[in-house]
């Protein structure tokens, strides 16, 4: 049949069902966090996992830097060619360099700040948080691996914000088929994204709770159902871009990180093979995305 009869198919789908299929989207960032409570995992397995992850971020992080330049190269085509507005131009291009400044920037005097404290962030690693460093905490970030598995799940909560924008304006521009597809293709997306969250967490001794899986899960997806709610009802191309440059910023710090750890655990041939294994799964569930035409 037409594409029309198809769109009229889903017509009645509610706002609310709508904002609930964006929060499912999300969550399915859920299905992979139980890696995190792994009991002493042997050492090739944290090299697996750690190399697993950096090829899952490294993709997402590729994905996201061409979609908040893409906005940015339009504008400049249309003032170039078409006779389009050169401040609207400029003030993407503004608004790109901003957030990945700032997303990057942040993490780094974030850093800086817990080196002055005596917790800098590269510590982590097998052995790396002496006991002293744990002893009378009870801090959810009490150890460096959690604290790096937070700041992953806020860049990949960035990310997911301006993906749930996307579901948001699609179901409101009434073309609900291809909000319904999103819904499926970054709900796979989501699910690979879990396993970036929680490998630093592999290198601790003490295992998360699962109340702190929850917070990351909750930090790292739930931003796709706020997004969602706001892109029914207003969005914008500087937004978008706004969030695709903060998640750029943020994820391009965290991958440096986990890069460090993969030095130090060693074992190449098998960090490659990880490494190789995080850009299939993330390709993968990207080329989904890619059937509705996103």
């Amino acid at each position: 049949m037409t594409p029309c009869v198809e769109v009229s198919y889903f017509s009645d789908v509610s706002s609310e069902k709508i904002a609930l299929l964006g929060a499912i989207a999300g969550l399915t960032i859920f299905l992979g966090l139980p890696l995190g409570r792994l009991r002493h995992p042997a050492l090739r397995l944290k090299v697996f996992l750690n190399a697993l992850a950096i090829g899952i971020l490294a993709f997402l992080f590729a994905e996201i830097f061409v979609h908040a330049i893409e906005p940015v190269e339009d504008a400049l085509k249309e003032a170039a060619n078409e006779g389009g507005s050169w401040s609207t131009f400029v003030g993407l291009a503004s608004v790109a360099l901003v957030g990945l400044g700032a997303g990057l920037m942040s993490l780094v005097y974030y850093d800086r700040w817990l080196a002055a404290r005596g917790q800098r962030l590269p510590g982590i690693g097998p052995g790396a948080a002496v006991a002293t460093e744990l002893r009378g905490t009870s801090s959810l970030l009490a150890t460096p691996g959690r604290r790096l598995a937070m700041l992953i799940a806020v860049g990949i909560g960035l990310h997911n914000f301006a993906e749930g924008l996307a579901i948001g304006s699609s179901a409101a521009s009434g073309a609900i088929s291809l909000a319904v597809l999103l819904v499926v293709g970054f709900g796979l997306h989501n699910a690979t994204e879990g396993f970036g969250i929680v490998a630093p967490l592999t290198t601790d001794d003490e295992r998360p709770s699962w109340a702190f899986l929850a917070l990351l899960g909750l930090v790292g997806g739930g931003p796709t159902f706020v997004g969602t709610i706001i892109g029914q009802s207003w969005t914008s191309d500087a937004l978008s871009v706004l969030f695709l440059g903060l998640a750029a910023g943020s994820l391009l710090f965290v991958i440096v990180q986990l890069l460090k750890v993969a030095t130090r655990l060693g074992h190449s041939e098998l960090m490659m093979w990880g490494l190789l294994g995080g850009l299939v799964l993330g390709a993968g569930t990207e080329l989904v995305v890619a059937v509705a035409g996103l």
